[in-house]
């Protein structure tokens, strides 16, 4: 299916200014959930922007596509943060439209469905008599004989779970999303990322249920409630862009970012979309390495050179339309299959029931890991439909003959990866941008950080808030360290409690 026949719901008229240098106290590059909310924090505080947006649909990875009707995301977008400042934004922007929904994810594997978090007798169930055998043996000589060194993600979670339950369900999922295998996986990621849960705690959860008196105390992996709109995350991104519109701001499509003019001291302009913007400050959330490429005059050899080693993860959604529904209750599900190239499937009519047209029928998004001019990422639209309705189809999710329709949309740059070169790359790239300290980086590929929406957005409130007068590092926003800011809008406690709501993402053993 051609991407063309893919259509935004972004309905605000969007025009480009048609004298040669349009200039605007701040110039923000990207309008996905980052650039938006600078546009819109900036606009509260009556200071006008422009938002450059290379596509033709607001919203970055956070987006809704369209077609013929469906809606479905790029991959699936939980609101929950713990960042009060966060969530009021969210209502503020859709006061009336956020729906409460209870979180259904499963995983599946070898042919059954496991809960999770973890229910001991479903695992039973579905493992049988045997292999849970297996797996407490596994666990307790885990226990009793720890591998070391504890260097790498396979050996720190077989020694916290057993190497069958390691086996079972974290080993196929986390490298089909990284490609990477799991033993060139860092610990340290292992370690942040199911940072306050182990097998006790699920099995306490599961037993016992969730007792935890406030929010700010459930392990992230457990909450089992968020808000989500009606009509998708992209919702929010339209309204936010009317909203900027409503208050001066401009949203500006199709205007790809090719050229940053600066000198020693500040970036002077952007041009983008053939129109060059000249500003006093500027917010980027685009990708770093487009960021520096784009650069003129071009900066040193050795911060090109660095900008160039920053990789990135690449995704794909292929959306199935099929007759029926009820296919499973499930928001979303794991694959923990190795036979099938597939990483996750959302079921979009149990997000929200407005995100399909037709209530006979059901909208799956089928999520590939992939990599830019890889066989998934250059297979053309309709293999990669056929490819769909064959996995799905052979895993036993639904029946292949069900589907009528499909639409594939690729998303460039969705991860961006840490390797062995990225954490000094970065480094040198970030020491050359000091000389120019109009520029601010803001969201998860304008800063190389696979975050959470709501850490993406409060670095971008932080940003517009220095351009009113604040004092916040943004860099300090994600990081273990003690945070330092001056003014009360958004307290440490706060900004600690959301860092322990980010995905962490895996780096190799040897960087």
């Amino acid at each position: 299916m051609d991407n063309s026949s893919l259509s935004p719901i972004l309905t605000v008229p969007v025009t480009i200014r048609d004298f040669p240098m349009p200039s605007y106290p701040v110039v923000i590059m990207g309008a996905g959930p980052a650039g938006l909310t600078a546009a819109y924090e900036l606009a509260k505080g009556g200071v006008a922007s422009i938002t450059l947006e290379a596509e033709n649909i607001v919203g970055g990875l956070a987006q809704t596509a369209t077609y013929k009707g469906y809606r479905f995301d790029i991959g699936g977008h939980r609101f929950f943060t713990k960042v009060s400042a966060v969530e009021q934004l969210w209502k503020e922007i859709l006061p009336n439209d956020m729906l409460a929904r209870s979180r259904m994810s499963r995983i599946f594997y070898n042919g059954k469905f496991f809960a999770y978090p973890l229910k001991p007798f479903n695992a039973l169930m579905g493992l049988g008599l045997i292999e849970t055998f297996r797996c407490v043996a596994s666990y307790g000589w885990a226990r009793l004989f720890p591998r070391k060194p504890e260097n790498d993600f396979a050996t720190w979670i077989s020694n916290r779970f057993g190497n069958r339950l390691f086996s079972i369900f974290f080993k196929t999922y986390t490298e089909k999303v990284w490609g990477i295998p799991c033993s060139e996986i860092q610990a340290e990621w292992a370690a942040q990322r199911i940072k306050g849960l182990s097998l006790f705690t699920a099995v306490k959860n599961a037993l016992i249920g969730e007792t935890a008196k406030r929010k700010d105390d459930v392990v992230k992996t457990l909450i089992d409630e968020f808000l989500y709109p009606r009509l998708g995350p992209g919702m929010m991104w339209e309204r936010a862009t009317e909203l900027i519109a409503e208050r001066g701001g401009s949203v500006v499509l199709n205007a790809p970012v090719t050229r940053i003019n600066w000198e020693v001291g500040r970036v002077v302009s952007v041009e983008a979309g053939g129109t060059l913007h000249s500003g006093e400050h500027f917010i980027s959330s685009i990708a770093i390495r487009d960021l520096i490429e784009s650069l003129s005059p071009a900066p040193p050899e050795n911060v090109l050179a660095a900008a160039r080693k920053l990789k990135y993860r690449d995704f794909l959604t292929v959306a199935l339309m099929l007759r029926g529904t009820n296919l499973f209750p499930d928001n979303w599900i794991y694959i923990h299959d190795s036979s099938v190239a597939m990483g996750r499937v959302q079921n979009f009519g149990n997000w929200s029931p407005e995100m399909v047209p037709d209530p006979e029928t059901s909208c799956l998004g089928l999520e590939y890991f992939c990599t830019e001019g890889d066989d998934i990422w250059d297979a053309p639209d309709h293999e990669l439909v056929e490819r769909g309705k064959r996995e799905i189809g052979q895993l036993g999710l639904a029946n292949s003959d069900d589907v009528f329709d499909g639409a594939v949309v690729r998303m460039k740059k969705a991860y961006p990866v840490y390797d062995g070169a990225y954490s000094a790359a970065l480094a040198e790239v970030r020491e050359f941008l000091n000389c120019l300290p109009n520029l601010q980086l803001t969201g998860r590929n304008g800063m190389h950080r696979y975050n959470n929406q709501d850490h993406s957005m409060l670095t971008a409130m932080l940003a517009a808030r220095n351009i009113l007068g604040g004092h916040y590092d943004l860099w300090q926003v994600n990081v273990d360290q003690e945070y330092h800011e001056e003014g009360k809008q958004i307290t440490l406690e706060e900004i600690r409690q959301m860092e322990a709501t980010q995905p962490r993402v895996p780096r190799r053993v040897d960087e």
